[in-house]
């Protein structure tokens, strides 16, 4: 078909009224099919799949990769995206159905005059934390999402998602949510823009993925009236967020950052609200106007032992020479550029943490984080006295 300006990746597993509903709405665009190519990265053989996509062969073009594995968001995406012939990317979840316009739209508005921009699209009727209808045979089909989705483009400048109502967005790659976003393709390659297949179950592969977005200079925006219907399926909500922890920590563990520690110790609403905060606090805590806190691990009289609160330079090396003579000669360090707010050791991992001075100067919420922490990964914390400072509001 040449090279179309879509190409929209959709990973698959187990979801087949929601697909074929996503499938209908994408063959009713205003957009020529022969401007776009759906890309499915199937972790299935089933009949009932080809069937569908049978169901729309005179209307789309669908590439799909097909294997029979375990469900892995990010392997699905990255098989699919392998395939891709597009200008443009656009992931989409096999649960979004889109109104009439949007790739039209989407395309004029951001990528018609060449820009490298990575788009997020609204997802409506999304709610994460609560249980949802399972996918049954009495889903409605597409006809009835009709109206919808016409109501969504008859509402120019609708925030429907609680991102676009959250501003500002100091940490711009919290905002990627993986159901609906937008990267030109020649991005993805430069880059090597593919989804990390390490994270399991649900959550965090997304903003890990937009995490190295952002690093690679690529501008991250919310699209104007670039919507996404979520549709209903079963949903282990319990689950999920015990699997988010999980990635929660390997995030943190890839990229060890003042950024991703706030994520990880919060959520991605006050990462943003308290990073400029917590970061002036810092400044204020550690002599060199360069340096920052970290976290330092190693053997002192041969036992495992954690020090929380080390004064570092900007590149991550120790600047107290008693602190550095501490440690048992020969005796590995681990050192991270971290506050102590969210750590990426297991649960009483650590024989002994000892928390410095410097935590004592930070504002309650932070020191109280920092001593839970402390005391999650430890057998034994040791705390500096310390007189704290008045607690300031966060």
């Amino acid at each position: 078909m040449g090279d179309p300006r879509f190409s929209i990746v959709i990973p698959y597993k187990q979801r087949l009224r929601n697909f074929r509903i996503a499938l209908a709405a994408l063959a009713e665009q205003t957009l020529p099919g022969s401007e776009f190519e759906i890309v499915v990265g199937a972790l299935e053989y089933t009949p009932e799949y080809v069937a569908a996509c049978q169901e729309f062969a005179d209307r789309l073009t669908i590439v799909s990769v097909l294997v029979d594995e375990e469900w892995n968001l990010s392997r699905s995406r990255n098989l699919a995206l392998r395939q891709v012939s597009g200008e443009v990317v656009v992931f989409l979840d096999a649960d979004l159905a889109l109104p009439p316009r949007c790739l039209e739209s989407l395309y004029d508005r951001y990528y018609a005059d060449g820009r490298t921009v990575c788009v997020v699209g609204q997802i409506v009727g999304l709610d994460g934390r609560s249980d949802r209808p399972a996918e049954t045979t009495d889903l409605p089909e597409h006809r009835h999402y009709r109206k919808l989705l016409a109501d969504l483009e008859s509402s120019p400048g609708a925030r429907h998602d609680k991102r676009w109502c959250f501003d500002p967005f100091v940490l711009p790659w919290t905002q990627v949510w993986g159901a609906f976003i937008a990267l030109p393709a020649a991005t993805v390659r430069r880059h090597a823009l593919f989804f990390d297949e390490n994270f399991r179950g649900w959550g965090g592969e997304d903003q890990e993925w937009g995490y190295r977005v952002h690093a690679a200079g690529v501008p991250i925006v919310r699209g104007q009236d670039v919507y996404g219907l979520h549709l209903p399926h079963v949903r282990d909500v319990s689950s999920n967020f015990r699997e988010f922890g999980v990635n929660a920590d390997y995030f943190l563990a890839k990229w060890p950052a003042l950024d991703v520690e706030l994520y990880r110790a919060f959520d991605m609403w006050d990462a943003n609200r308290c990073y400029e905060e917590i970061r002036r606090e810092v400044a204020a805590a550690v002599p060199d106007p360069d340096g920052t806190l970290g976290v330092v691990r190693g053997t002192v009289g041969g036992k495992d032992t954690l020090v929380v609160g080390a004064p570092l330079d900007g590149r991550s090396r120790i600047t107290d020479p008693e602190l550095s003579a501490l440690f048992d000669d020969r005796s590995p360090l681990r050192v991270l550029p971290l506050i102590g707010l969210a750590l990426p050791f297991a649960d009483r991992s650590v024989e002994e943490c000892r928390v410095l001075p410097a935590v004592g100067r930070l504002s309650g919420r932070y020191r109280g984080t920092v001593l839970r922490e402390a005391a999650r990964v430890a057998r034994h914390v040791v705390t500096a006295e310390q007189p704290a400072p008045a607690d300031r509001a966060v």
